[in-house]
């Protein structure tokens, strides 16, 4: 049977694969859905055919699966937050777990490894510590709000559509953050509607307000908000400050970045302290942390201690170790290691992060963590220390090869190998592994209700 774009079929969904598309087969030939379970009984749409596989959208859900529930968030669908809503959260992890396997079978052909079940997110809601709002001049309208007559098209305070860059889909609530984080978008948007003062436009690159950032501290329950503008006008923003401060005492920190750059990211060229203090503390396990609007910080606080705690206990630490960290950020890591090694040695190419890193090496009274700042390239080969355990934990692209080479020229024994991205951990190990076996894998689910997974990979010198 040939498949043919504008053709509706009749399939069942098997699996879901990396991305979060379900996979059905017509006659050997994969087609990829948007929005499925598996289990599904589905008749769709083929919207696009190539000569191995075909892309199709969800006409009719016939049959649904057993593992398909009703999400609770009614922007479920349109918003791109957490686009697994309507799956079992059992199912979920169970899903990543496969792709885990599938990567490192079909990428980086390597077979018989124990990948261990998901440590779950003790909350599958209201998990996240950070969460970054857009505004646009240009509202995003679900198909309820299109015979709507009275809706601002030129507002929007709320999360990107997925596929739109210039649209915003403006939201009133999100589950993923604690409660009061939607009592002070409500606040924002308020007060923004009222000031006059126009959004920023990704398309015009005019406008004022450009993102609402708000991060909250767990284990102080306090937060801090970033206002982030395209110019600095402190007679517009500092009235705000002002407001969320006195009516919510759990506000410690009122900032402003300025960005007037026309790339979209939250990220300012320099910042201003509008109330309170510059930053907001956090504490994992015994250590306490500061985090400032633009420090990097795990977005989920309980799983963030889980999975410290599997790096610390896979590198297998006796106190006679000397660590080697790689990317190390704002220091955690080492920070979580340092009471069971000789030294931890970080290296970090962000000037901000290495300062962070010292700061709370300071505040936590640790003397044996030194921070490298520098390209990773340079600062492993002025390395004066061998190491005799190493954690990485590279960005979602994983690790260049010139990198993985230097690794291996210093021979750790152990590996502790931190991802965010099954593809290119599984390309990564494949590389590693003429000098080192994976001996387990441990995926921590830091992302409830999305694709996506955390992965604590043990390796082992073979020669």
């Amino acid at each position: 049977m040939s498949v043919a774009k504008g053709e509706v079929l009749k399939v069942e969904i098997e699996k879901l694969v990396s991305g979060g598309r379900g996979i059905a087969r017509v006659d050997g030939l994969a087609v990829f859905v948007d929005r499925v379970v598996p289990g599904d009984e589905v008749r769709v749409k083929v919207v696009r055919k190539k000569k191995n596989y075909a892309e199709a959208r969800i006409v009719d859900l016939i049959r649904p699966s057993a593992f398909r529930v009703k999400a609770p968030c009614s922007y479920s669908g349109t918003c791109g937050g957490c686009p697994w809503q309507f799956i079992a959260y059992e199912k979920q992890l169970s899903c990543k777990r496969e792709h885990i396997m599938d990567a490192l079978e079909h990428i980086g052909r390597i077979k018989g490894v124990q990948v261990h079940p998901p440590v779950a997110s003790p909350k599958q809601f209201g998990y996240r510590n950070k969460m970054e709002f857009s505004f646009s001049d240009r509202r995003w309208r679900p198909p309820e709000e299109l015979s709507a007559g009275n809706i601002r098209e030129d507002f929007a305070l709320g999360l990107h559509v997925p596929g739109t860059f210039d649209k915003v889909l403006d939201i009133d609530t999100c589950l993923l953050q604690p409660n009061l984080g939607n009592s002070i978008l409500a606040d924002v948007r308020s007060y923004v509607r009222k000031s006059g003062i126009p959004p920023y436009g990704l398309k015009s690159h005019k406008g004022f307000w450009r993102f609402l950032m708000l991060r909250h501290s767990f284990h102080y329950d306090t937060w801090l908000v970033n206002i982030v503008t395209s110019r600095e006008e402190r007679s517009w923003v500092q009235p705000l400050a002002d407001a969320l401060y006195d009516k919510y005492q759990e506000v410690v920190s009122v900032v402003n970045n300025v960005n007037t750059r026309r790339a979209a990211i939250a990220l300012g060229e320099y910042e201003i302290l509008l109330a309170g203090e510059p930053f907001i503390k956090e504490k994992i396990g015994r250590f306490e942390f500061t985090i400032s609007a633009n420090s990097f910080f795990q977005t989920n606080t309980d799983c963030a201690r889980r999975l410290y705690e599997i790096v610390r206990d896979y590198s297998g630490l006796t106190g006679r170790e000397v660590v080697l960290d790689l990317y190390s950020g704002t220091g955690t890591i080492p920070i979580f290691l340092s009471s069971r090694a000789k030294k931890v040695i970080g290296i970090e190419i962000s000037e901000n992060a290495v300062r962070d890193a010292q700061k709370n090496c300071q505040k936590n009274q640790i003397e044996n963590c030194l921070f490298i700042c520098g390209d990773i390239k340079a600062g492993l080969k002025h390395l004066q220390d061998k190491p005799d355990v190493m954690v990485v934990d590279p960005p979602r692209a994983g690790m260049p090869p010139d990198v993985i080479k230097l690794i291996g020229g210093l021979s750790p024994s152990i590996i502790i190998y931190v991802s965010c991205n099954p593809a290119t951990m599984a390309r990564d190990l494949a590389m590693l592994k003429q000098n080192y076996h994976v001996l387990e894998i441990q995926p921590v689910d830091m992302f409830p209700h999305t694709p996506h997974i955390e992965s604590v990979a043990r390796l082992e010198l073979t020669k």
